[in-house]
């Protein structure tokens, strides 16, 4: 008995020192996990101070933080994409992530988005600094400016035929990896509510990216984005209904004679992406001989009188994927000041600038555009209608929401409603007018899954040309209620 006595001391003892190991363990591995989470939250936060904007040239006293530098997207071929957050003016902790994509293709949206259209800051005329947007959508949200794809504004790849052979697919592609790093880098936005925005070509750039991010979120052991809607305007979404539309609208808007509208609708493929010699002569002679000196992106403004050379005739040059190729440059963009990308032009460009947002560190061997020509030019993929992801995004819970201003004839009004109306979706609320300071802003109609609102008088840039309707389209989207009725 005095043997099994002293057995059973001994291996009281064994389990009790057995259990102070196991707790010392447990306790030296929650601290290695603790280190680990805080070493990495330092990394994360090293990385985001190291491309925080301590104030940009020119740039009036603001109470939000701004970041902008670079994220690597393919390491093999040296493709990184710039970007640019503006955080909120007020409690950014509690508002979501906002995306804005500028189209073209090739086009960037600090020169549009950021700097004409939704940012915090506009450019002088003498291009020395900025002033202040009172309607900035940073008021309501953290706007994260993305210059994609590579070649793109700051944005580049060590690999030159990158520039050659671009299109739909890779955009889509690295920009999903763009969000996901950045969200490595910036980790207090994930879980955080996201919203992709953009109007013209970011039509394609947007829904493909939502779908990118859908068939991201359903593999394991990924990190979820908490993509909860998207919202475009003007935007290119299929070649058939967008070429007709722009016709109608040319037509209906007294641009073309009865004579080139018949020719038009009677000559051209308007399912081709590549159409006939002869139908390109109508749109030509359309374009030439009919149009007229006119801002085509708003018929009512008055054009930039600028050199051909300026960003202005560049950007009308630019080939939009629904509408055939022509070798003539076409009419300046116009806004409330038609250079407005004569002055970003200059001011990007500016070395003290760049060293403040943390571009061109490379040295990128040719000057900031606003819009890309070359990568323009050699857009070789690019899907001939978006109407199947339209149908995913609704099927999948997304807030769709789809804007047009109504006085541009580039992607009018018109062909995204001849586009919209292939998904026939039931209607909730019927069409009517809705209001911003007790003047009609627009019409809208809100569908089973989908919205769309048209802005009265905003030509293809709505926040450029209407502000404050534009800043109240952003608010409602982001409440998901239906536009103001008074």
């Amino acid at each position: 008995m005095a043997m099994d006595s002293g057995r059973g001391m001994m291996m009281m003892a064994f389990m009790a020192v057995l259990v102070v190991l196991i707790s010392s363990l447990n306790a030296t591995s929650g601290h290695v996990q603790e280190a680990a989470a805080a070493a990495s939250s330092a990394a994360a936060k090293e990385g985001e101070e190291a491309d925080r904007i301590l104030s940009l040239p020119g740039q009036p006293r603001v109470p939000f933080r701004q970041f902008s530098g670079y994220v690597a997207v393919h390491e093999a071929a040296g493709r990184a994409l710039f970007y640019w957050l503006t955080e909120a003016y007020s409690d950014p902790t509690s508002k979501p992530l906002v995306v804005w994509l500028n189209g073209g293709p090739g086009c960037s949206s600090v020169a549009y988005g950021a700097s004409e259209e939704i940012g915090p800051f506009r450019i002088n005329k003498t291009a020395s600094g900025l002033y202040l947007n009172k309607f900035s959508w940073n008021t309501a949200a953290n706007l994260l400016f993305l210059e994609t794809p590579a070649g793109v504004g700051f944005s580049y790849s060590n690999r030159s035929s990158d520039l050659l052979d671009t299109g739909d697919r890779c955009t889509a592609e690295d920009s999903l990896e763009f969000l996901v790093r950045w969200m490595e880098r910036f980790p207090r936005y994930k879980g955080r509510e996201v919203y992709l925005t953009g109007e013209s070509y970011a039509g394609h750039y947007v829904p493909q990216l939502a779908r990118q991010i859908m068939a991201h979120n359903l593999k394991p052991k990924h990190s979820i984005i908490n993509l909860r809607g998207i919202m475009v305007g003007n935007a290119v979404t299929d070649n058939y209904y967008d070429n007709m539309g722009t016709v109608t609208y040319w037509w209906s808007h007294a641009m073309i004679s009865d004579r080139t509208y018949e020719q038009l609708m009677s000559t051209c493929d308007f399912r081709r992406q590549k159409e006939s010699n002869e139908c390109e002569s109508v749109y030509s002679y359309a374009m030439d001989q009919e149009f007229g000196n006119i801002d085509q992106y708003n018929i009512y403004a008055p054009p930039c009188n600028s050199s051909e050379g300026s960003a202005a005739s560049r950007r009308q040059s630019i080939r939009l994927p629904h509408r055939p190729r022509h070798g003539k440059i076409l009419r300046q963009i116009s806004g409330y000041d038609p250079c407005t990308e004569k002055y970003a032009e200059t001011y990007y460009n500016r070395p003290d600038v760049q060293r403040a947002l943390h571009a061109n560190t490379t040295k990128i061997p040719y000057k900031w555009t606003a819009c890309s020509e070359v990568l323009n030019r050699n857009w070789n993929d690019t899907e001939v209608s978006i109407l199947p992801i339209y149908r995913e995004m609704i099927a999948g819970g997304l807030r769709v929401w789809v804007f047009s201003g109504d006085v541009d004839s580039v992607v009018p009004v018109t062909a995204t409603r001849y586009s919209l109306a292939q998904l026939k979706l039931a209607t909730k609320i019927p069409w009517y007018p809705w209001y911003v300071k007790k003047q009609v802003g627009g019409w809208t109609e809100v569908y089973e899954g989908l919205t769309f609102a048209t802005v009265r008088g905003a030509g293809h840039e709505v926040p450029l040309f209407k502000p404050r309707a534009a800043l109240q389209l952003f608010k409602s989207f982001l409440r998901g209620k239906p536009l103001p009725k008074s």
